[in-house]
C-alpha cells in the first residue's frame, strides 16, 4: 500500500503512507525512545533498540489484521500506526488492539488522523470484529483522536503501572469494524 496525500507538516513536502518495513525502524524506534523517555503514552521505562524492536515487527504483514503503517516525509518516519493481537487466545482471533506513535513535531497536524484513516482502511475486509485501544491517562490528545473514529470509552484500569515513582491508569476503549 502506497498512498500520497496533501497532508504535510509543511505544505511543500507531501508525504507518503505506507506499509511498515524493516528501513523504518530505526525511525520507529527513535519515536518510542522519545515518548518512552517523556511522557506516560508508554509504559517503556529503558531506551529500545532496533534489534530489540525486530521479533514486535515480525508480527506484522501486507494482508491480515495484523498491519504495521508509517507516515514518512522524505526519508524521515513521522509517525506510525499498528494493529496486532490482542492476546494468544483462540477467542480473540477477531480482536485487534491498534496503536499509534508520531514524532514529536508531528503531532496536532493531521498525522494521526491519516495514519488511523489509513490503517482501518485496511482494516475494513479482515476478519476483525473488535479494535481496542489502551490510552495511559491523562492524554486528551489521543482519547479525541480515537473517538474521531467512533472509539467509545470502556473502563480505566486505575494506577496499574508505576514509571518514574508515578502510578499510571490506561482508559480502554474499543470500536466494532
Amino acid at each position: 500500500m502506497s498512498q500520497r496525500s496533501d497532508m504535510s507538516v509543511s505544505a511543500a513536502f507531501p508525504v507518503e503512507v505506507r506499509r511498515g518495513t524493516r528501513d523504518d525502524l530505526p525511525g520507529i524506534v527513535d519515536i518510542l525512545n522519545h515518548v518512552a523517555a517523556n511522557s506516560i503514552a508508554s509504559f517503556d521505562t529503558k531506551p529500545v533498540s532496533v534489534a530489540g524492536r525486530s521479533e514486535w515487527f515480525g508480527q506484522f504483514s501486507s494482508t491480515g489484521p495484523y498491519r504495521l503503517l508509517v507516515v514518512r516525509r522524505g526519508g524521515e518516519v513521522m509517525g506510525y500506526a499498528c494493529s496486532r493481537r490482542y492476546r494468544d487466545h483462540e477467542a480473540f482471533q477477531e480482536t485487534v488492539e491498534v496503536s499509534i506513535g508520531l514524532r514529536s513535531g508531528c503531532r496536532g497536524r493531521g498525522v494521526g488522523t491519516l495514519l488511523y484513516r489509513s490503517l482501518f482502511d485496511c482494516l475494513a475486509d479482515e476478519p476483525v470484529h473488535v479494535v481496542l485501544a489502551g490510552i495511559a491517562v491523562p492524554n486528551e490528545a489521543s482519547v479525541a483522536l480515537h473517538r474521531k473514529f467512533g472509539f467509545t470509552e470502556v473502563g480505566v484500569f486505575n494506577d496499574y503501572a508505576v514509571k518514574n515513582g508515578q502510578y499510571i491508569s490506561s482508559l480502554w476503549m474499543q470500536r466494532r469494524m
